[in-house]
């Protein structure tokens, strides 16, 4: 049923606006409005109330919530050689199904209605059950086809079959190793692949032997890739990333407690690249937004380039992430026309009374605790009990 959100503190992305007393029109699941005496057949009392677009996590495993705070103390080789190594290989496909729909569910609960699910798929069946698992909790998911760390590369016979996978809330793009981690002939194979496809390519890349000129040089760099991490790549293969219209992942929080370098969200602003912020993996950090965009500031402040405001950093998780996803067409903002996916704060909660500046108040100070309504396509979130299925996974796993 079209709705209309009534009385709120309104604040928008694209361009970035506080508009007190609002209303918010939801018609077919879409923004159909932001104004004032918006009418509808329901209408939802957001008197002292926060609302904004949904938040938007540009890289995200959402199985490792199985893992949970398991890596919180090692370094990235640790993490890949005690947790990747040994478990990853041993999860079933209905495991994988289990560990999606609970991330995907603490994405909801947090505010985050759009999340890039970096998955693996060592079988077909592990894809299917994946996005089975999207598909339940009713988050807005952009699957990632990839392999696992270790072992053998996806089939390009089952990626050609993942793409009907999509469609609806889902849809599929191509998670290869890429350039920093493949040979030149594997890498060109999985570009091609998802250029045939029609597929976004995201995938992770370090500094070491130039891996955004390895594209560029053989017109494999599009405007339709996304990198994660690159906290040592060098200015100019940030520079090829930004002329590309590419765009770039961070996890600012990840990142430092787990030594991928200095941060970079301020190089990337300085040089012009969409970037979005990501949680990464709850083996080692919190899985909400608003940590997350704690960790962006905070790491701005650490950085050189340019100046870093809680503005800037709101437009990372909404609009920005959208762009550097591919999707801020569709999502990141509440522009007419565009899915009604919509958070809804307590703003007369303690932790926020009192806020000079609400889109301050919302990065520094609010927590999931403020969330009391998510929409997603003007569908409110609902929250499935999956704590005894995600109690006994992880048991299973943690004994292995």
């Amino acid at each position: 049923m079209d709705f209309v959100l009534r009385n709120a503190l309104v604040i928008d992305t694209d361009p970035m606006a506080v508009l007190p007393g609002a209303d918010v029109l939801v018609r077919d699941g879409l923004v159909a409005g932001v104004g004032k005496g918006l009418r509808a057949p329901r209408v939802i009392d957001c008197t002292d109330r926060i609302v904004l677009p949904g938040f938007v996590d540009t890289h995200r495993h959402l199985w490792q919530m199985l893992l949970r705070s398991f890596s919180a103390d090692m370094s990235l080789g640790e993490y890949l050689e005690k947790v990747l190594r040994p478990l990853q290989s041993v999860v079933t496909p209905d495991e994988l199904r289990i560990g999606t729909v609970a991330g995907a569910l603490e994405c909801l609960a947090s505010g985050i209605t759009t999340v890039q699910d970096y998955s693996f798929a060592p079988t077909f069946s592990h894809a299917v059950a994946a996005v089975q698992g999207l598909r339940e909790s009713g988050v807005r998911a952009m699957f990632g086809y990839g392999q696992a760390v270790f072992g053998p590369a996806c089939s390009p016979d089952d990626v050609r079959r993942g793409v009907s996978l999509g469609g609806g809330l889902v849809s599929v793009a191509l998670a290869p190793l890429g350039p920093s981690f493949s040979d030149v002939g594997v890498v060109e194979s999985d570009w091609l692949l998802a250029r045939e496809l029609g597929l976004r390519v995201f995938t992770h890349v370090a500094g070491a032997e130039n891996p955004i000129s390895l594209l560029h040089d053989r017109g494999l760099l599009d405007a339709n890739t996304t990198f994660v991490h690159g906290n040592a790549l060098s200015d100019s293969e940030l520079k090829l990333i930004a002329e590309a219209g590419a765009g770039v992942s961070i996890a600012p929080g990840l990142e430092a407690e787990m030594g991928h370098g200095a941060p970079m969200i301020r190089r990337t602003r300085a040089l012009g690249v969409a970037t979005g912020l990501g949680v990464d993996s709850v083996t080692v950090v919190a899985g909400d937004m608003f940590s997350l965009m704690r960790a962006a500031l905070m790491s701005a402040h650490v950085s050189e380039g340019v100046h870093v405001t809680p503005a800037d950093v709101l437009r990372m998780a909404t609009i920005e992430g959208a762009s550097a996803i591919g999707m801020a067409d569709r999502v990141g903002s509440l522009g007419v026309g565009k899915y009604a996916d919509l958070v809804v704060l307590r703003a007369d909660d303690l932790n926020l009374l009192g806020a000079a500046d609400p889109v301050a108040a919302v990065v520094t100070a609010a927590h999931p605790g403020n969330v009391e309504r998510v929409f997603v396509a003007g569908v409110e979130a609902e929250k499935p009990d999956v704590a005894q299925d995600v109690r006994t996974v992880a048991a299973r796993l943690r004994g292995r």
